[in-house]
């Protein structure tokens, strides 16, 4: 009993160690607001108490990878014109860090509850559609050829929701794979579906998460430039709704997409693993 005891503070303290070091570097290198860096700190310190070194190291690997990825070609003027459209910049408040680790911490606690392993397959599922949708979002934006829409297949502008090029659809699938890679190399899993899983997850949780946000996300238009964004405030002005449902912003298209992504991922995990 003691020995469990002591394992349980060592873990807490270690959670709460390795969590704030790296949440706090993420919020001097401003990749995360103030509000973002206490929640990775109490998400990341869950992690490590409660769960299996692939529940923290998927969630490391997303942010990072992330992080690189937002902050590479930052000063280019695209993805400067694809921000004035997007709700939030690069640096992640409580609302996205939330929206992308929720579900995972929750599965968290389910498998530590349960030990049952197809939560670890939702799990790939879920980061995998987080990390593929950040990554279509930030190398997308640097394609050559615009991107069309996912509904009408028209040519959009750059950062519009519902938005997809080919060197996005490329980046979602390779960031689902890594997702799969790591996963299968850091659990307790022993099979190769997991990393296939990863990319498949990914790739449709990433159109998944363009789908409803061309289809359902709330959307405005700036009375002063006239652009279309996600953004309630514009030009320093309040804009005016355009389209969408008023409740479901950006966050929430994310952590409803990767919400499919476990699900399918929990189908795959009986179809063809179990």
């Amino acid at each position: 009993m003691v020995s469990i005891i002591s394992e349980w503070w060592i873990r807490l303290l270690l959670g709460l160690a390795g969590s704030f070091i790296i949440s706090y570097v993420a919020y001097r290198l401003a990749s995360l607001s103030r509000s973002g860096m206490l929640s990775a700190i109490v998400m990341g310190t869950g992690f490590i108490v409660l769960g299996e070194p692939i529940w923290f190291t998927l969630l490391l690997v997303f942010f990072i990878s992330s992080t690189l990825w937002s902050k590479w070609k930052k000063a280019s003027q695209v993805k400067r014109r694809a921000e004035q459209v997007y709700e939030k910049g690069g640096r992640r408040d409580a609302g996205q860090v939330w929206a992308n680790g929720g579900i995972g911490l929750l599965l968290c606690v389910l498998y530590f509850l349960t030990g049952q392993e197809a939560l670890l397959y939702v799990y790939i599922g879920v980061m995998g559609a987080v990390t593929a949708d950040t990554w279509a979002t930030e190398i997308g934006a640097l394609s050559k050829p615009p991107p069309r829409s996912i509904m009408t297949l028209q040519v959009v502008t750059t950062g519009t929701s519902g938005g997809v090029t080919s060197l996005g659809l490329i980046a979602s699938l390779t960031g689902g794979l890594l997702i799969g890679i790591v996963a299968y190399v850091v659990s307790s899993i022993t099979t190769w579906h997991a990393i296939w899983i990863g990319a498949v997850t990914g790739l449709l949780g990433s159109l998944s998460d363009s789908f409803i946000g061309a289809k359902w996300q709330a959307m405005y238009r700036c009375e002063w430039c006239g652009k279309e964004t996600e953004r309630t405030v514009h030009c320093s002005k309040r804009t005016m709704p355009l389209r969408g449902l008023p409740w479901l912003n950006n966050d929430r298209v994310n952590m409803i997409s990767s919400i499919v992504a476990g699900l399918i991922a929990y189908g795959l995990f009986w179809l063809i693993v179990c």
